[in-house]
């Protein structure tokens, strides 16, 4: 079969693989969706990889079980079943591996499309317990978004513990950035949404914003305070851009006991202590999701019907992925997915 990989120095290729074959405990899923995520520009943009860390990419899968391991039982995993893969694997012995984090693994972290094969080929190799059924009501473009994008905005929304008569601000637009206002007014909150992009602030108007600040043009931090009860400031906030003048502002912007959330990887920030300490805020950070909570997302989206094929503007055929991460690193498409006939 034929495989994306990012070579880094923004190089990537197509490399001939043998098509997998499931050992014991493991399964080979036929890939239907493979997402698109910002964290992809960060691998391709890496220093040159040594030949051993080039891998296939891809970490938003989504398919059909093609085949199943002779250890796997009838109630893990079948032939056909339509499921997402939670995309980590670890030690499976430490506390993290045996909460489902296993992002957090102690030992050995395995991410698959980061430092082990991922869904960007036809076919993907992984083991039984990573695989999650996808709710009939779910598209496969759907499931793709749950395996990471929109997964990690319904975490970070349980992070701050987000109740319906809250108001929250949310930093960035980008497609971690829409999944959360679009999980927010699920919840019943009042949503502010923050982008530099006017494109991105309508679509983040689409998907239900009660407000929508564009940081270029007003002082974000005044703006939400002008828009809550007695200018106090949002009850939660979550930043998405990894941007240092935003993780800042994003902080500011709550009120007193308040709760901010950083999602956006990497980048740094600076802050004034006082405004944590005297104002008794809380800061705080989500790494995705476990796969309890994988499946958690899931089910609430199909539950309340909630559109997240919409999140994707573009759709690719694999054989375009150079022309796809051009546009996608351009910031010419928002969420973009590689479909599989």
């Amino acid at each position: 079969m034929k495989g994306l990989v990012f070579l880094g120095e923004g190089k990537m290729e197509f490399r001939d693989f043998p098509d997998p074959t499931p050992g014991p405990d493991e399964v080979v899923v036929r890939i239907k969706s493979s997402g698109m995520c910002g964290s992809d520009l960060n691998h391709l943009n890496e220093p040159k990889r040594r030949e051993d860390q080039i891998v296939i990419e891809g970490h938003e899968p989504c398919g059909i079980i093609e085949e199943v391991g002779s250890a796997v039982r009838p109630w893990e995993a079948r032939a056909g079943d339509r499921v997402m893969v939670y995309h980590y694997d670890g030690c499976r012995t430490c506390s993290n591996c045996r909460t489902g984090w296993m992002q957090n693994c102690d030992h050995t972290r395995i991410a698959f499309g980061g430092n082990s094969h991922g869904a960007h080929a036809p076919f993907m190799k992984v083991p039984a317990h990573t695989i999650i059924k996808l709710p009939e009501q779910l598209s496969f473009n759907a499931g793709a978004a749950v395996g990471c994008g929109s997964g990690t905005a319904y975490a970070a929304l349980k992070r701050v513990n987000l109740v319906a008569d809250e108001t929250i601000a949310i930093f960035g637009q980008g497609p971690v950035g829409l999944s959360c206002t679009v999980f927010a007014k699920a919840f019943g909150a009042r949503v502010i949404a923050l982008d530099v992009g006017e494109e991105r602030l309508e679509m983040a108007k689409k998907f239900g914003a009660d407000f929508v600040i564009n940081p270029m043009k007003d002082d974000p931090v005044q703006a939400i305070r002008d828009l809550t009860r007695g200018g106090l400031g949002a009850d939660k906030a979550i930043e998405c851009s990894s941007n240092a003048v935003a993780r800042d502002q994003a902080l500011q912007a709550i009120k007193q006991w308040g709760t901010t959330c950083l999602v956006g990887v990497h980048g740094s920030m600076q802050f004034e202590c006082n405004e944590l300490i005297t104002k008794q805020k809380n800061l705080v950070g989500s790494l995705t999701f476990n796969k309890n909570l994988q499946d958690e997302c899931a089910g609430f989206v199909a539950e309340r019907g909630i559109d997240l094929d919409s999140l994707f503007t573009h759709q690719f055929q694999l054989d375009d992925a150079v022309e796809a991460y051009a546009l996608f690193e351009q910031r010419k498409i928002g969420k973009g997915v590689f479909v599989f006939d």
